[in-house]
């Protein structure tokens, strides 16, 4: 019953944490950051408790999953020892970024007939309505659900432009969060499939409710508008020439996100390296943020050895990636066996791994932003880097506290 109480209790931390990093504590609505709350308790409950409710995440989640299969057929074609690599897990550039050079296209495409702005106004009117966020991001909060963090920022490039400095650091806070559904799979089959598509919604409001307390905008009535790549009263651009500039932006997208990530996962490496020059063996980024993150594993439900072997597992993630510890686990999660007897183990951990959020993302969503938005809103995002990490562990954190507190 103990256990139950402090994690019910963690909720509440993790918001103060992020109340913490706000930029601007006075104008955080709490109205909006208790519904949304509320409803993530009460999303866990249902996922967690009844199977249909995850189908339907499923569901959605394999159309998705369908749009990227038919990208690899064009990868394939050309590149077709690319989609089976040896490491055993899927190639980062082939799984996450390949596949954009159909999915930004084919978004633009809807958003040169009128369609992407339709949908984004009516769906985005009603999820605002219940979060208090204004409508794109209110809309992009589901769109990241499943496109992952670098194709929904490229699909989106003519409403950042036309969005402030400040607006962008909320949608780059929300996609350290993100997932892409031609992953969702290769989850599956190294931990519980059931936690996983929990965790998909659950990280969706966790996105929104620490973006709200750590990035409070507020926007007038004639700035909440869904920008279109036309403008009133210009002429039409011929579609091929469109559709040629938008393969060739989406082609340097994916090279600038490319080089960022390894840029950002070679210098994580090298502080490691020079770590081990002074002979400590233990002294290492994973272990440090093991350090860190204990006393919030512990929040989450666990007695004190138990909480360090998570709190391991979460360092590791933030330092490398989820598919290493999930790789590491899934021998003794799927079987139950050692920490993973305890099935709010199970869940609590595999729902913290279920993101994108670790040093390598920061990486790319500032590749990412760097080749669609001015270099002085990207320098804007930039600086707030400490933050981007802060809020993706954040998010990770609440969505494995409201998943956790319904299995035991």
């Amino acid at each position: 019953m103990l256990y139950i109480i402090v994690n019910f209790l963690s909720i509440f931390v993790f918001i103060g944490i992020a109340y913490l990093f706000s930029n601007n504590r006075k104008q955080v609505d709490w109205k909006s950051v208790g519904i949304v709350v509320a409803l993530e308790l009460v999303l866990g409950w249902f996922f967690m408790s009844f199977s249909w409710g995850q189908s339907i995440v499923k569901g959605a989640a394999d159309g998705f999953n369908w749009l990227i299969s038919v990208a690899n057929t064009g990868i394939a074609f050309a590149l077709p020892d690319w989609l089976h690599p040896a490491t055993g897990y899927p190639n980062f550039v082939t799984s996450a970024l390949l596949p954009m050079l159909l999915v930004v296209p084919m978004f633009d495409i809807l958003n040169y007939i009128g369609f992407l702005p339709w949908v984004v106004r009516w769906i985005g009117r009603g999820l605002s309505f219940i979060t208090g966020q204004p409508k794109f991001e209110a809309f992009f909060s589901v769109e990241m659900m499943f496109l992952g963090n670098t194709e929904v920022l490229a699909v989106s490039k003519p409403q950042f432009n036309a969005m402030s400095a400040q607006r962008n650091y909320t949608l780059a806070l929300m996609s350290m969060s993100c997932i892409t559904a031609s992953i969702i799979g290769a989850y599956t089959t190294m931990v519980p499939g059931e936690y996983v598509m929990a965790a998909v919604p659950l990280n969706i409001l966790g996105a929104i409710v620490i973006s709200t307390i750590m990035n409070p905008v507020h926007i007038a009535a004639d700035e909440d508008v869904v920008v279109s790549v036309h403008k009133e009263g210009e002429k039409r651009e011929p579609f091929f020439s469109f559709l040629g500039d938008s393969i060739l932006g989406a082609g340097k997208l994916i090279l600038i996100i490319t080089a960022t990530v390894i840029a950002f996962v070679a210098l994580a490496a090298l502080v490691d390296h020079l770590f081990s020059l002074t002979g400590l063996k233990w002294l290492s980024l994973e272990n440090i943020f093991g350090v860190i993150l204990f006393p919030f594993a512990w929040l989450l439900g666990f007695d004190p050895s138990q909480a360090f072997q998570l709190a391991q597992y979460m360092g590791t993630k933030l330092v490398t990636n989820e598919f290493v510890v999930m790789g590491e686990i899934s021998k003794n999660i799927m079987a139950g066996k050692a920490l993973f007897a305890n099935p709010h183990a199970s869940a609590v951990l595999t729902v913290f791994l279920t993101s994108f959020a670790n040093f390598s993302t920061v990486g790319m969503i500032l590749g990412a932003f760097k080749g669609i938005v001015s270099r002085e809103k990207n320098d804007y995002i930039a600086a707030h880097v400490p933050q981007m990490l802060v809020a993706g562990i954040l998010v990770s954190l609440l969505s494995a506290a409201c998943a956790g507190l319904f299995v035991w």
